[in-house]
């Protein structure tokens, strides 16, 4: 018989557990969320996985009950004990390598963060990319901390109307229900501090995040002393138009700056995640010349503690105020630089003097960063040349640009088959390897696990998918019957090819293209012995008319008589419906027009599942195709014209698909295996995963920008 634990011992256990919600490891922590789950499926599944908000609603009377069962208390204690030692431990990759860091850590600014749908702050990429370096630094140990905006709308919520239009609505987010803890100052009083702006100053507090070992710092300008205009510059994600814009950026950069000195943080490096901080530089300057610096003398200062990171491929792309905006939103805080508007003007512009061109946040952040990167070879070299101009006298490969190719955190986007399957092959702490090349290399071994055994893994990872899709599908119908609920018990096929693609629906992602052959496309899926199919997921910029036109195209196509059955969108996608489908799709479809893609790291989560990559050579896949780990539409090359690249590209994808990709996919021995195809999934997960880390991208940051100067 199992002793009761003592009442002190649950006090401990419920402590710990409410230390462990309060920190955003267990978002890539599997027993953790497990553990959370337990409590409450129904609530773990309705509040989005929210371990905070679970804790909240199990009662404290239930959670003492709960924990006199012996199996779910050595779970409590041993998911704790894991936190305390990832916590506590000393010896890591970053105390090893970069040991100043511990005392003066790299500061990284960016105006989203994706650690997870709890806390939806994040509107694409950039955000998944930034929240995933956070994790990656705390696994490395790095000196490091995260400074970003607290929108307390977050970023929209997606529904489709009943003309198949996108229509977007928002829900508040509660502090008290998300892994946050206000930040304090030395009176233990709520922080405020405040920015000059406009005609007046902006007052923000301050929220911390747990991510590990690291702290993000996000602000917030929703405060009483705020007027209403100023208090909505944290609403939402990219809300507002130009001002709201500029406005939220000086916040970001100025007020980021402002916390950290408050804190008594002195960072060694600033890293700007995409020009939205790029203002944070202008306090840095100021700061200096404060201390009597001249203000060329500061320029070249702060120009040695910061490094840029550029995401966009598309002059159009990268943000442009007009002088009449930053004049009157700055010009507080030009007399505080000590120069005229001019002079602020033209640390945004190419070309000094140029009163045409408007200020150009990236134009800012390349003058005064010492180093900056685009985020694939490829992206690099479109960067060289869209900024050459900055550089009269150098030629465009000698633009000061390099790249760092982007990617993902592992253990964040690993689903639980695949982990349970690591474990029971490596033991407990297979974890621990995981980032490593020779842990992928395992899979190449049949002796290590057999194609049969690979392919049982993918059957269990689709049918997980399409589950899901079923639940979400039927939850999106309006006006259902009885009939309609038996029908999508059956939606979808558990035997067809599974192709999927869940991105932004930006045009330039093109994700009607798979359509251009229509007729054909439509006789491929209609193939009863080679069935196919697709889910389609992902959200327009509210502002997006021709984006939503996509996902209106894309809706018409599965409920025309032809699709039904064969195609299917799913509403208001997340990260949790990201990591749903990265696990459980056969191939990751991925067009856009080259070379428009800087990296995308959608694909990047797929390999670590088995799920094939069917792309364009554009962004990170460019690098990382072989030849024989996924699928490539097209060639290393693309045609100068919009229309003929459409073109090209449709027909290329169509033929890959018929051409490679279905016969493989249905090529089946006698025992119904597909040799060929497993033989592919094999080479991606031994080639890309540990390529493709944010682990590696971390260190190779670490390696390149992070280091002390000589």
């Amino acid at each position: 018989m199992v002793k009761p634990l003592t009442a002190a011992e649950v006090t401990d256990r419920i402590a710990g557990l409410h230390r462990v919600a309060k920190n955003l490891w267990w978002t890539w922590n599997q027993e953790a969320q497990d553990v959370f789950q337990q409590l409450s499926p129904r609530s773990w599944r309705n509040l989005y996985h929210n371990a905070v908000a679970i804790l909240h609603e199990v009662s404290d009377y239930e959670l003492r009950i709960r924990l006199q069962d012996p199996a779910f208390a050595a779970s409590v204690q041993e998911v704790i004990d894991r936190f305390d030692h990832y916590m506590g431990l000393k010896e890591t990759w970053g105390a090893e390598r970069l040991p100043h860091l511990a005392d003066r850590p790299v500061a990284y600014f960016s105006a989203e963060f994706g650690f997870h749908e709890t806390l939806p702050i994040a509107a694409g990429g950039l955000g998944m990319l930034a929240g995933d370096h956070a994790k990656s630094a705390s696994d490395l140990g790095l000196g490091f901390v995260g400074v970003s905006l607290f929108y307390r709308e977050g970023y929209f919520m997606q529904a489709i109307n009943q003309d198949n239009w996108q229509t977007e609505y928002y829900t508040q987010l509660n502090p008290r229900n998300l892994p946050l803890d206000p930040v304090l100052d030395g009176r233990g009083e709520p922080f405020v501090g405040s920015v000059p702006m406009a005609t007046g100053q902006v007052y923000f507090k301050a929220w911390r995040v747990n991510v590990g070992r690291i702290p993000v710092y996000l602000l917030d300008a929703n405060l009483p002393q705020n007027e209403d205009h100023f208090r909505d510059l944290t609403l939402r994600v990219y809300g507002g138009d130009n001002s709201t814009r500029i406005m939220q950026e000086i916040l970001l950069g100025v007020g980021g700056v402002r916390l950290l000195r408050q804190l008594g943080v002195s960072p060694s490096v600033f890293h700007l995640n995409e020009g939205h901080a790029a203002f944070l530089t202008l306090e840095l300057i100021r700061e200096k010349i404060a201390a009597g610096q001249s203000f060329e003398a500061a320029m070249q200062a702060t120009k040695t503690e910061c490094i840029f990171t550029t995401h966009t491929p598309v002059e159009a792309g990268h943000d442009r105020f007009s002088s009449e905006l930053v004049e009157y939103v700055g010009h507080k805080y030009a007399r505080r630089l000590g120069i005229d508007h001019e002079t602020l003007m033209n640390l945004g512009r190419i070309k000094a003097g140029d009163e045409a061109e408007s200020f150009c946040m990236t134009v800012l952040a390349l003058r005064l960063a010492r180093h900056a990167n685009g985020v694939s070879e490829l992206h690099g070299q479109v960067s060289r040349k869209i900024w050459q101009p900055l550089y009269p006298d150098r030629q465009e490969a000698e633009v000061p640009i390099g790249h760092v190719t982007n990617g993902v955190h592992l253990l964040g986007w690993m689903k639980g088959p695949v982990r349970s399957f690591w474990k029971g092959r490596l033991g407990e702490d297979w974890a621990y390897e995981v980032n490593e090349p020779g842990f992928w290399e395992r899979m190449l071994d049949p002796e290590f696990i057999s194609d049969e055994e690979i392919w049982a893994l993918r059957y269990r990872l689709r049918r997980q998918l399409l589950e899901f899709t079923r639940r979400r599908i039927t939850l999106q119908g309006h006006n259902l019957t009885g009939d309609d609920y038996i029908a999508f018990d059956h939606l979808l096929n558990n035997d067809a090819l599974t192709i999927g693609f869940a991105r932004r629906f930006a045009t330039y992602k093109r994700a009607p293209l798979v359509f251009q052959q229509y007729e054909a496309i439509v006789e491929l899926m209609k193939d009863r012995e080679r069935p196919i199919q697709f889910i389609f997921a992902g959200k327009a910029h509210p502002r997006d008319d021709e984006g939503k036109k996509f996902i209106q195209q894309i809706i018409n196509y599965s409920k025309s008589s032809e699709l039904t059955g064969h195609v299917v969108l799913i509403e208001n996608y997340d990260m949790h419906v990201a990591r749903q489908m990265v696990a459980g799709c056969d191939v990751w479809l991925n067009n856009p027009r080259r070379p428009l893609e800087a990296s995308g790291t959608s694909g990047q989560k797929t390999s670590l599942h088995g799920c094939l990559n069917l792309s364009i050579l554009d962004g990170w896949w460019r690098e990382g195709y072989d030849g024989n780990n996924g699928f490539a539409v097209g060639e290393d090359a693309h045609p100068d014209s919009v229309e003929e690249q459409d073109q090209t590209d449709g027909e290329n994808l169509y033929r890959v698909l018929t051409e490679e990709v279905v016969p493989e996919f249905f090529n089946r021995d006698s025992a119904g295996i597909p040799r060929q195809w497993i033989q592919r999934i094999r080479r991606a997960m031994a080639t890309l995963p540990a390529k493709y880390s944010t682990w590696r991208m971390v260190q190779e940051y670490a390696d390149k920008y992070y280091r002390q100067l000589n």
